[in-house]
């Protein structure tokens, strides 16, 4: 009975389903974090009776046809790139893209990743890093003798220093943006890798035509709405259950079947 084989895909897309979203409900509090959405679609269908098969000889078609379809498959892990809230942090190092674009970070295997978490820090030597130690790109150093860092819109760095009247500029930030940022690779550790999906990296300066600007003091939120994850959550519960009503009642069918007595 292909009911079972059906349901039993419907059972596995919703679990799929599930994945994502507790995945998604596991990341809330992490910051750049962008939530994904599970998207799938139908298998293959078999055509018991085609449309548009001639049905007599006087040359009449047949309008709809018989097509029984064999479950769903996913298709896709979609990630969503739409802004978190800045949330203030009165950390001087902390900082947030307003807009398009990531922060990109050196890898220690010479790889260029990109990330929307700009929580960082000083190392000993004063180079601003990630919460790894990954160094930020261009790399900035903050002098060992600076009482102030300050960070422009336009991500110019700059610091003071014990008897200097005028700040001293040490650095320009950059940005990246991407075509289809949808099309990322996570690698964990709140880093995005480029892949030929997303298309190269287009580097620019922070307020930019097309680039977002960044908010020293702030990071960015994750953007996972609780109410939205947990209404989600329950209609993929009442869909696998709904899918297990099936196969039991298929199940059943097929009992029945069997003790049918010639």
């Amino acid at each position: 009975m292909r009911a079972l084989r059906t349901a039993a895909s419907g059972m596995a897309a919703q679990q799929l389903n599930v994945e994502v979203i507790s995945n998604n409900i596991a990341n809330m509090n992490t910051i750049g974090f962008k939530k994904q959405r599970a998207e799938f679609q139908d298998l293959l269908y078999q055509n018991v009776e085609r449309m548009g098969a001639q049905s007599s000889s006087q040359g009449t078609i047949v309008p709809t046809g018989i097509q029984i379809g064999a479950g769903v498959k996913a298709g896709s892990v979609y990630r969503i790139t739409e802004q978190g809230t800045p949330t203030q942090t009165g950390n001087r190092y902390d900082l947030a893209i307003d807009g398009k674009g990531y922060f990109q970070i050196a890898l220690p295997s010479g790889e260029i990743a990109f990330t929307r978490a700009g929580n960082f820090s000083v190392s000993p030597e004063g180079q601003l890093v990630t919460e790894d130690g990954y160094a930020v790109e261009p790399a900035i150093t903050i002098p060992q003798d600076a009482i102030d860092v300050i960070v422009s819109k336009s991500g110019l760095v700059q610091v003071k220093t014990d008897g200097q009247a005028e700040p001293q500029t040490v650095g320009q930030l950059e940005v990246a943006t991407f075509f289809n940022e949808a099309g990322l690779e996570a690698v964990g550790d709140n880093l995005l890798m480029e892949t030929a999906a997303s298309g190269p990296a287009n580097v620019g300066m922070p307020s930019d035509v097309g680039f977002g600007f960044l908010m020293q003091g702030y990071t960015e939120a994750s953007n996972v709405d609780a109410v939205s994850e947990i209404s989600a959550l329950i209609v993929a519960q009442r869909a696998y259950e709904m899918n297990s009503k099936v196969i039991s009642t298929a199940d059943e069918m097929l009992s029945v079947t069997a003790q049918v007595k010639g």
